[in-house]
C-alpha cells in the first residue's frame, strides 16, 4: 500500500514552510527566522523536534556532518553507536550507561573537527524505548507499568523486539542526575553489523575507506528541516566527506551474535581505556 503523507512543504524566497498534516502545525524557517505556529501546547514533541532540528542545522552549517547514531561518553570522551535498521544502537547505549557512562544522544549525532581531533554533538531529546529494551535493562524498570510487564514478559524474543510499543525513558529518572552530556570529544564510532541468534560477538577496528559498505549505517540525509542558507558554497555531505571526517577517529565493526551486555562491557572498556 501507499505510505501515508505526513508533511507538506513549500519553498519560499528566503526559506521554507512545512505543514504537518495530522496536527496542522506549521514550521517556518530560513535566514535566521525560526517559527512554530499552531496548536503548540497540544503537540510538544513536534515543537521539541523543531527546536532540535534548528540546532542540527546550525551545527551542519558550521561544517559538521550528520550521523544516524546514538552516543555515550566518559570523562569527556565520546563513542557514537550506529547500526543498520533494527540493530539496537540506542538499546546498546542504555546498556553502556550501566557501566558508568553518560548519555549523549539517542538517534542523531553531529560530528565536526576541533583542534587535532573530532567532537560529537548530541540532540537534547530523551530516548523512546520498546518493551524488549525495558525488560532486559534493570535501570529502565520504572518506565513500564506492572500490567504491561505482565503482558510482555513471556513473549518470544523475536516478537518482543518487533513490537511498535514505545515508552519515554527519562535519563535522570532511570540513571540519576547529571548523566546527559550534549557533546564530547569523539574517540570512535562503533557500527553494529550483528545478527540475533548468531555466533560469538566480535569487535574489530576497520578502515572505513576500504569498508564503505558500512557507511550507510551512519550517513543520514538532512531532511526537510535543513536549510543551507544563502551561502554560495553548499556543504559537502558526500561519502568522501564522511570518510575524510571519520579518519579523525577509530571505527569499530561489531559482528557475530547480538549480545548487548557483552558488547556494552567491551565498548565501555574501550572508551575508558
Amino acid at each position: 500500500g501507499k505510505s501515508k503523507i505526513k508533511e507538506e512543504w513549500a519553498e519560499l524566497p528566503d526559506g521554507r514552510v512545512v505543514r504537518k498534516r495530522l496536527t496542522g502545525m506549521l514550521f517556518l524557517f530560513g535566514r535566521g527566522c525560526h517559527l512554530a505556529l499552531g496548536p503548540c501546547r497540544e503537540n510538544p514533541n513536534q515543537v521539541v523536534n523543531f527546536v532540535n532540528n534548528r540546532f542540527i542545522e546550525h551545527k551542519l552549517n558550521q561544517g559538521c556532518l550528520l550521523g544516524h547514531a546514538a552516543g555515550v561518553s566518559h570523562n569527556g570522551l565520546g563513542l557514537a553507536l550506529a547500526g543498520f535498521s533494527g540493530m539496537g544502537k540506542s538499546t546498546l547505549a542504555l546498556h553502556m550507561m550501566n557501566h558508568g557512562l553518560n548519555f549523549v544522544s539517542n538517534d542523531r549525532v553531529m560530528i565536526g573537527r576541533q583542534d587535532a581531533g573530532l567532537v560529537m554533538y548530541g540532540v537534547a531529546k530523551m530516548p523512546r524505548v520498546n518493551p524488549g529494551t525495558v525488560l532486559n535493562n534493570p535501570s529502565l524498570a520504572s518506565v513500564m507499568p506492572p500490567e504491561d510487564r505482565e503482558t510482555f514478559k513471556d513473549l518470544p524474543i523475536e516478537e518482543l523486539w518487533s513490537l511498535e510499543h514505545k515508552y519515554d525513558a527519562f535519563i535522570d529518572t532511570c540513571y540519576g542526575p547529571g548523566r546527559f552530556d550534549l557533546s564530547a570529544r569523539m574517540k570512535g564510532l562503533a557500527i553494529l553489523n550483528w545478527k540475533r541468534g548468531g555466533a560469538g560477538l566480535q569487535v574489530a577496528a576497520v578502515d572505513i575507506d576500504a569498508r564503505r559498505d558500512l557507511l550507510g549505517a551512519f550517513m543520514k540525509s538532512t531532511g526537510l528541516f535543513y536549510d543551507s542558507g544563502p551561502e554560495p558554497v553548499q556543504p559537502d555531505f558526500s561519502e568522501d566527506a564522511y570518510v575524510e571526517m571519520l579518519s579523525g577517529c577509530d571505527v569499530l565493526e561489531v559482528t557475530g551474535g547480538a549480545d548487548f551486555e557483552r558488547a556494552a562491557a567491551i565498548l565501555a572498556q574501550y572508551l575508558k581505556g
